[in-house]
């Protein structure tokens, strides 16, 4: 794994993933870095990100046909995805309510990571369908 300057960029771009509850994509991460960075461009977000993926310090979210979009890796706050095929939105669920799996595993395997997702309908489309 290797490590990037601490630039103002990336300073920058990580600031406004921790700043925000949603799952933005980079053209939003963009726009929200313009505020203090105005000459930073979109490329520049992209190459950010890529490093950032790279560190560990964030993780992406993709989903076929749509950008790819960002998550910022609280630390001590694992969490898991919860997203809604109707609208696209993106919820967090506490890694804490789903436990690792007793048995399974093959045997000496060492979890690193876990990327758990469930894919369902929102309160709000819910709503809608009815509605409509």
């Amino acid at each position: 794994m290797t490590m990037v300057r601490n630039t103002r960029q990336r300073q920058a771009v990580v600031q406004a993933l921790r700043e925000t509850h949603t799952h933005p994509d980079a053209a939003w991460i963009h726009g929200q870095v313009r505020a203090t960075l105005p000459s930073i461009s979109l490329g520049t977000v992209y190459r950010t990100l890529d490093a950032l993926v790279r560190d560990g310090v964030v993780m992406t979210i993709e989903r076929a046909g749509q950008a790819t979009r960002y998550d910022y890796k609280h630390e001590g706050h694992g969490h898991h995805h919860v997203v809604c095929r109707t609208c696209g939105a993106i919820y967090d669920i506490p890694a804490e309510a789903v436990p690792m799996p007793a048995s399974g595993l093959p045997q000496g395997f060492q979890v690193q990571d876990v990327r758990l997702e469930y894919h369902g309908v929102c309160t709000d489309c819910t709503r809608a369908e009815k509605r409509g």
